[in-house]
């Protein structure tokens, strides 16, 4: 894991080779390949050990543990916005984009991504929007599904695409729009 670390922090994924990580790891490919099946796989195994944190599980507030204290469940959000924003504009944003595309030949990655990284992140950010709910912050009839893939699903189109700065101002702004569509929004 640290040869795949030090390597991906001079090369992109596209980049890395089995070799290079054998060399770096001073062990021969087929130890490699006796653990993991593909480059990809050895990344995704890297991405889970060393940049993909736990997620926060929700507000203390709601009754969940885990989750920095914060006043409102959009205040919890924006918290995890800052953070998604300011992960993917380091290495381990490079190494997501790289996983994701890879996953568009090798569901097994893209799978595991969901099941590992994803659907962990997306279920801390529903329980955010839940407790906004109960609270009345958020009106009852939200769809949560809908509320976190159209505030969050624009920053990994930009991760992607990469066609334009992911910023923590574009994360603020993402989040007043859909709220403010929220907000306005009759009952």
């Amino acid at each position: 894991m640290d040869a795949v670390y030090e390597l991906l922090l001079e090369k992109s994924a596209r980049g890395l080779t089995m070799e290079a990580v054998a060399r770096r790891a001073k062990v021969g490919k087929p130890t490699l390949y006796k653990w993991w099946p593909s480059k990809a796989a050895l990344i995704l195994a890297m991405f889970h050990e060393r940049l993909a944190g736990n997620p926060d599980t929700g507000n203390p507030d709601a009754g969940i543990s885990g989750a920095p204290y914060t006043a409102t469940a959009e205040q919890a959000i924006r918290a995890r916005m800052q953070r998604l924003i300011a992960e993917c504009n380091g290495l381990f944003g490079g190494v997501l984009a790289d996983l994701i595309a890879e996953g568009q030949s090798d569901p097994a990655i893209l799978d595991d991504l969901h099941q590992r990284y994803l659907n962990p992140e997306k279920a801390a950010i529903l329980a955010d929007v839940e407790w906004g709910k109960q609270t009345g912050e958020f009106p009852a009839g939200t769809d949560s599904v809908l509320l976190v893939e159209a505030i969050f699903g624009p920053v990994y189109y930009r991760l992607l695409l990469r066609f334009a700065p992911l910023t923590g101002q574009y994360g603020d702004e993402l989040i007043d729009q859909v709220l403010h569509g929220l907000k306005s929004r009759p009952e």
